[in-house]
């Protein structure tokens, strides 16, 4: 009897290790690719009265949700396997709407205060015609106009433009380009490193407009850069991150707003 439970621990001992060495291969051979899909919140009260929304916050108008429940029923075939979004309540708000929309009620959103908009100090809340005015006479344009219209060529003029708000705000609490790209670079990596250890998969966040720009003017690993121009309300950018690096694989994407919405009949 004691022969044969000596064999017995022996062979015990022999197939630990080989079962222990099958789980780390397979481990190791797990995809854990991690797909961002980085949304623009929906449109607000503060976006359709066209004034300076930065660390400002108001709720979303009723187009606002409407879109957002778009972007949802267009993402319906995405399965996410977490969800964040800044803690600014437009944003908090968007990714509710969107989970719900499509099918992921039980989904907790994570805050991120990292992934907010640009504070913009004591423009929040005043005209955007007059910020970026003052921007454009700072920088010795004759208008707005003229300055956006020089961007065309020189998309360095965009950083010229959000460094002077940070110069001109008399608050003394504005961000500069730099401020802003560092948070949220940080906030991404941080985020797609913790999905990725976790075996990767989709991963839903919400958040700004200007500062999603920001955030992934130079994240790509492989020289990829955003396109210019205006971002929509619930435009999403599909960003890949596998082994340490980044790839945009679109940027201000319409399509899942454009197909929730003719999924609803609207």
């Amino acid at each position: 009897m004691k022969k044969i439970q000596i064999l017995l621990v022996a062979a015990l001992l022999a197939f630990v290790p080989s079962t222990f060495a099958q789980k780390k291969a397979k481990a190791q051979d797990k995809d854990n690719t991690v797909v961002l899909y980085i949304a623009r919140h929906g449109k607000t009260i503060l976006n359709t009265m066209d004034r300076v929304q930065g660390w400002a916050d108001t709720p979303l108008t009723p187009p606002g949700v409407e879109v957002a429940e778009f972007l949802g029923v267009g993402l319906k075939d995405v399965p996410f396997r977490a969800a964040y979004s800044s803690d600014l309540g437009r944003a908090r708000q968007t990714a509710r709407i969107v989970l719900d929309s499509k099918g992921q009620t039980d989904m907790k959103i994570t805050e991120v205060p990292q992934i907010r908009e640009t504070n913009f100090g004591s423009y929040e809340g005043d005209l955007n015609m007059r910020m970026w005015t003052d921007a454009a006479h700072y920088l010795h344009f004759k208008s707005q106009k003229d300055m956006m219209d020089a961007m065309k060529d020189d998309p360095g003029l965009l950083i010229k433009a959000i460094n002077t708000f940070k110069e001109l705000e008399t608050l003394g609490i504005g961000e500069n380009y730099n401020d802003v790209k560092t948070r949220g670079q940080k906030a991404l990596r941080e985020i797609a490193e913790e999905e990725a250890a976790n075996g990767g998969g989709n991963i839903l966040i919400v958040g700004h407009g200007m500062s999603i720009g920001v955030f992934l003017s130079d994240l790509d690993s492989f020289g990829k850069k955003p396109s210019a121009g205006h971002m929509g309300n619930a435009a999403v950018c599909k960003v890949i991150y596998k082994d340490g690096k980044f790839m945009l694989e679109s940027f201000g994407d319409m399509s899942y707003v454009e197909a929730g919405k003719k999924l609803s009949g609207k």
